[in-house]
């Protein structure tokens, strides 16, 4: 796509960082290679942290509202290329124009508080059972800051945690899932730019990590790294949170979800419907915050569920960027996951509806589907465990008491 070319360098990414590595980047919408990147692995990401550390022993000594003005700074440059970067997100990622746009102003939102906080890193004073003294609680930076993201929210995630790290004192090393590589190379060009406008500072404040899963590992084994901050699944974070414990490390673990919506008689069906549909359909399933598992009571369970299916019946499903409402899934590994947790729910005594394969003709190496709902006799392995795909679970219930033990 020379639309993906021009994107880029309009968000200021030399052009050798997306054309001149080996690793091939795709995009959803139809399959097709957009770019080439180089992998980075546990030599690089040392050198990082190595970086990191001098400047953190810069950084550390710049006033707190000083440092917010760098984020300011940055704010202001996402605001320039608001409409660039919500693109690239949706080409890479496939989420509707929508969500890109929604997720860049994430960001520009995150900065505008981190701003605030940079006059507000308050501490105490205690009084003491001595006389004439007193105690004062005072917080400082803590050092090197790693964030491990999902290609799910390839750029609001980095910026919640990297402008709070930086207001705090703290420089930050990103490596983002190797599935949005590109989004990654454009928001570390655009706070460079801002990092070049504010003009004195370490140049190693926030840096960039292309890599795999041995890129992450260097990453959360680090000694000198005390804080990852990670999004992923439940399994990814048994590992990581174990492993930066050891070193006396503090993790913040953003994980896998399977949430669930409890629907009594007493609610409105309309509002109720409109709700299951943004949070079951959205993001093509592909959210930690989807809605997996609706709890209905058995009185009206017939009716949502036509409810429910009619409104499914409506979504458009297509590019995300001509006005569908569900994009695609980001690849062939995510449709295979998702047919067999509808399999599986079949050999489970469930019934299902939808979930098949769209525009294969038009996109043949893309993975567009229909939501899916699967009516559940009871709780089963199936329903337990998170599958990231617009599946919806409807499981019935006869009293409260029952609701509950099914959402816990």
């Amino acid at each position: 796509m020379n639309m993906v070319a021009e994107l880029l360098a309009r968000l200021g990414v030399a052009n050798s960082a997306h054309t001149q590595g080996d690793y091939p980047v795709y995009t959803p919408i139809d399959g097709s290679r957009i770019a080439s990147v180089t992998l980075e692995g546990k030599a690089q990401v040392v050198a990082r942290i190595d970086s990191a550390h001098s400047a953190f022993l810069k950084w550390r000594t710049v006033p707190a509202p000083r440092r917010g003005e760098l984020v300011r700074i940055f704010g202001e440059v996402l605001r320039e290329h608001k409409a660039d970067l919500g693109e690239l997100v949706s080409v890479e990622a496939g989420k509707i124009t929508q969500e890109g746009l929604g997720e860049v102003q994430e960001m520009i939102d995150i900065c505008d508080f981190a701003v605030g906080l940079s006059r507000q890193l308050y501490g105490l004073t205690i009084a003491s059972e001595r006389p004439g003294h007193h105690m004062r609680e005072t917080w400082h930076p803590l050092g090197v800051v790693g964030v491990i993201s999902a290609f799910n929210f390839p750029v609001a995630v980095w910026a919640w945690n990297t402008t709070l790290a930086l207001v705090c004192g703290n420089p930050v090393i990103w490596k983002p899932s190797e599935k949005t590589p590109l989004t990654a190379l454009a928001c570390q060009a655009l706070f460079d730019k801002a990092l070049k406008i504010f003009g004195d500072a370490p140049a190693a404040l926030a840096q960039l990590v292309i890599g795999d899963r041995d890129a992450g590992e260097a990453l959360v084994d680090d000694p000198r790294v005390p804080l990852i901050s990670a999004t992923g699944s439940t399994r990814m974070g048994r590992e990581v949170g174990p492993r930066v414990a050891a070193r006396f490390g503090r993790s913040i673990l953003e994980l896998g979800g399977n949430n669930a919506m409890i629907l009594a008689p007493s609610a409105d069906l309309d509002l109720a419907v409109r709700g299951i549909l943004f949070s079951a359909v959205g993001t093509a399933g592909q959210r930690c915050t989807t809605l997996r598992r609706l709890i209905v009571h058995r009185s009206i369970k017939d009716e949502v569920v036509a409810r429910v299916k009619a409104a499914y019946a409506k979504v458009r499903v297509g590019d995300p960027r001509e006005g569908n409402l569900i994009g695609p899934l980001i690849d062939q590994q995510a449709f295979s996951a998702m047919q067999n947790a509808l399999t599986k729910a079949r050999d489970e005594g469930g019934q299902v509806f939808g979930g098949e394969r769209q525009l294969q003709d038009k996109y043949p190496n893309g993975y567009y589907v229909t939501p899916a709902i699967a009516e559940m006799p009871g709780q089963s392995e199936v329903v337990r465990h998170e599958t990231f795909a617009p599946i919806l679970y409807v499981l019935a219930y006869d009293d409260f008491e029952e609701a509950l033990r099914l959402n816990n």
